[in-house]
């Protein structure tokens, strides 16, 4: 893998900007810009911006393709590209609820496209089908079921696929199997449930560490009934929040981002249909058809299912209507999902030794490159 050198930056390496600044990479990783080997590659940037590249934890599809509908690596390979022109790095294709034999297929896939190298894959996200049925949404009835062993066996043996994020329940799964899963190295992920704030504690202190989709498909905050969300706000686990304005308020979401305990962080998930990347007008998911209307996806009921926004928009969102700023929006999307996946220690931010995931950007935000592991895999 060649070595590259690019000059005359504005880099924001997840901390801070740094004007007229440099980067390069060697052998797929951040190296310092006085170590550039003889003949690398060398970009004149011309006062672009460079920010680390973004990471998102939930994506159901993209390119036209939704993970349910044929998982294997080359579906896994078209949702990578298509957010990749979005300027996501790194994600977790995204299987709902669906047969056990789905998810199977899922978790071999995800195992092969591992081994394959794609560009943009890193790990499984599996949502379901050990959720509430009261909380499903958009997650088909029929599927819906409790853990079994054979199930903690199935996803222990998925973590081989890479790191690997688990929605579950509290109705349909029991602490022991969380603090297995947990403990077998699975970031565990409380969502789609009606649980009570004690009873969220409770399975937070067996291993859960993050949240799904904060405040959609969860208990909501009451005064004396702090519910899940209550339980996410007032403790050290991260949680994911769509960023789009349909899913979460941004009064509700400036309300979390000042109320959140720490360690752990909110950081944005898009929660990507298929239609990222595409025109594409309604489509089917598990045999029901889904409504594009006007950035909205939805059942004919009104339900929700999924987003139709792309990370890069997101950011963009949250910068101007969380009241947060530009540097802690882009955080949501790298520093705090690394975090969250406990991948701190290789990407998420431009450090030498870092994997080499990164964006250039004009000074009005709008994309020009996307870059992973030092190769560039998309131009505007």
């Amino acid at each position: 893998m060649s070595a590259l050198h690019i000059r005359g930056i504005r880099l924001f390496d997840g901390n801070t900007w740094h004007d007229d600044a440099e980067l390069a990479v060697e052998g797929g990783r951040f190296i310092a810009p006085d170590n550039v080997p003889v003949g690398a590659e060398t970009i004149d940037a011309g006062g672009l911006l460079a920010v680390p590249g973004f990471i998102d934890l939930q994506v159901n599809g993209g390119g036209g393709i939704n993970f349910n509908d044929e998982p294997s690596v080359p579906t896994i390979e078209r949702i990578c590209a298509a957010h990749a022109h979005f300027g996501t790095t790194a994600l977790l294709p995204t299987l709902i609820t669906d047969r056990r034999e789905t998810r199977s297929e899922a978790v071999a896939a995800g195992k092969a496209a591992r081994a394959a190298g794609v560009p943009g894959f890193l790990g499984l996200h599996l949502e379901g089908p050990h959720l509430s049925a009261a909380k499903r949404g958009v997650h088909a009835a029929a599927y819906v079921r409790p853990m079994e062993e054979t199930d903690i066996k199935e996803l222990v043996g998925a973590l081989s696929a890479g790191p690997t994020m688990l929605t579950v329940a509290p109705e349909s799964t029991s602490v022991e199997a969380v603090r297995r899963l947990a403990a077998a190295g699975a970031i565990v992920s409380l969502g789609h449930t009606d649980c009570d704030y004690h009873t969220a504690l409770a399975y937070i202190a067996a291993g859960a560490s993050t949240a799904t989709h904060l405040f959609n498909a969860m208990s909501p905050f009451g005064h004396r009934t702090p519910g899940m969300v209550g339980a996410v706000l007032d403790s050290g686990i991260s949680a994911g929040l769509i960023a789009d304005g349909i899913h979460v308020h941004p009064a509700a979401a400036r309300v979390a981002l000042r109320a959140k305990r720490g360690p752990g962080r909110i950081f944005l998930v898009t929660d990507a249909m298929l239609t990222i990347g595409t025109d594409l007008p309604d489509f089917e998911l598990n045999g029901r058809t889904i409504f594009r209307r006007d950035g909205r996806l939805a059942l004919a009921d009104g339900t929700l299912a999924g987003a139709d926004i792309d990370m890069l928009s997101s950011v963009r969102y949250a910068a101007e209507h969380f009241e947060i700023g530009l540097d802690e929006a882009i955080r949501m999307a790298t520093v705090y999902p690394a975090e969250a996946m406990r991948i701190g220690n290789r990407k998420g931010r431009v450090a030498p030794g870092l994997d080499a995931d990164f964006l250039l950007l004009t000074p009005d935000f709008e994309l020009k490159s996307t870059w992973i592991g030092g190769a560039r895999v998309y131009s505007a």
